[in-house]
């Protein structure tokens, strides 16, 4: 396997275990009696008032765009009802992925979608939660049956170069290079899975993986960011990738400490999503997204997070200044940005019997005049 550069396009135009009683009845009061109780039963049928693409449905034809969500949840912890964080854009039948969160390899075969397809995955950043089933996909697919029939092109943040600061002596993995970038962490697992690959090239005849994969190391733009920040300093789009079908660019977006975050646009003929990977608000998204006709954007129920997340003052700080809080995504990004649709994804927490579907849509819809769409997985957007 090669680190290949990407050539810069010119720039796209600037989009059932039940939970302890007490934990329940510590929702209803953080979200509101109001809100939730007379909303419940709007849950079941607002999926279908989105005019959405219904669930196992032929893929849509050669000649258009979809957004495909694999998996909705945030977080490492497996969620009731949801994959880990994974998304596609299917444009005139080829498929780009952004994440793979855990789940995500089973969620792409559930979702239709075909790795023969399959051109790109683009990664938001290196924590766990959105790389979990990133070697996955190559490492059980690259022979045998329905395998990958070309190169997959894998782009995502290089190296971080330093650790954050801390106030006292921690424990270092891998102190020789203890922030590895994405292509460090596919050269890496490449190696501990020789033994498999090897076996499987030789007694089954699989090509060479390292053919199959290549990654790219984004590099960030000369703005003045940095790990110790600022993280997501005002700056414009830059390219990352282009070919027939989409023009992809990024920004950096705050989602401390990890840097660098990216957000990618996506451009192509029938229309344009943004996805703003974790990130608390940030303006970069606004820039970002302008004028997109889809932003799809994690989301946080910080509420409910205050009350009853049973969280240090410490915690709850830090998921204010990582995530974007439900309450703000419409009015400060959406609404700011001008785009026609807000889909929420990432959900914290994704379990809908802590936080019903339309909960999140009213909140997320105060002072957006645009539609919300609340994510679900396996949920197909129409561009």
């Amino acid at each position: 396997m090669n680190q290949n550069s990407a050539e810069p396009p010119e720039s796209p135009p600037n989009a059932d275990r039940k939970p302890r009683l007490g934990r329940r009845r510590l929702l209803r009061t953080a979200m509101g009696a109001a809100v939730a109780a007379p909303l419940v039963g709007m849950a079941a049928s607002s999926r279908a008032a989105e005019d959405l693409v219904p669930a196992g449905a032929p893929l849509i034809g050669r000649n258009r765009a979809e957004l495909v969500l694999i998996g909705t949840a945030a977080g490492p912890v497996p969620m009731a009802g949801r994959a880990g964080i994974s998304s596609a854009l299917v444009v005139n039948g080829r498929v780009y992925v952004v994440d793979l969160g855990h789940g995500a390899f089973d969620g792409f075969e559930r979702a239709g979608l075909r790795i023969a397809d399959l051109d790109a995955v683009f990664i938001t950043h290196l924590h766990s939660d959105h790389i979990a089933d990133l070697y996955t996909l190559p490492f059980l697919r690259f022979g045998g049956i329905k395998p990958m029939t070309h190169p997959l092109h894998i782009y995502g943040p290089g190296r971080a170069g330093t650790l954050p600061r801390t106030d006292r002596p921690r424990p270092v993995v891998n102190p020789a290079n203890p922030t590895p970038g994405l292509t460090d962490l596919v050269n890496a697992q490449m190696a501990g899975t020789a033994y498999d690959l090897n076996l499987r090239m030789r007694d089954e005849g699989w090509p060479d993986i390292r053919g199959l994969v290549r990654t790219h190391d984004i590099a960030v733009p000369p703005v003045g960011a940095g790990p110790h920040g600022p993280m997501a300093p005002p700056m414009r789009p830059f390219p990352v990738m282009s070919d027939d079908n989409v023009k992809v660019s990024a920004i950096l977006v705050e989602h401390p400490p990890v840097f660098p975050s990216f957000a990618f646009r996506f451009d192509t003929e029938h229309g344009s999503v943004v996805f703003s990977g974790d990130t608390t608000i940030t303006p970069n998204v606004v820039t970002l997204a302008r004028g997109a006709d889809v932003l799809v954007h994690e989301v946080i129920a910080m509420r409910l997070v205050r009350i009853a997340g049973n969280l240090s003052p410490d915690q709850v700080k830090h998921h204010e200044n990582s995530h974007s809080d439900v309450a703000r995504v419409g009015r400060e990004v959406a609404q700011k940005a001008g785009v026609e649709r807000l889909v929420l994804s990432h959900l914290a927490p994704g379990d809908r019997r802590m936080v019903p579907d339309a909960v999140w849509k009213v909140q997320a819809g105060r002072g957006y005049d645009g539609r919300v769409i609340v994510g679900d997985d396996g949920m197909r957007v129409p561009l």
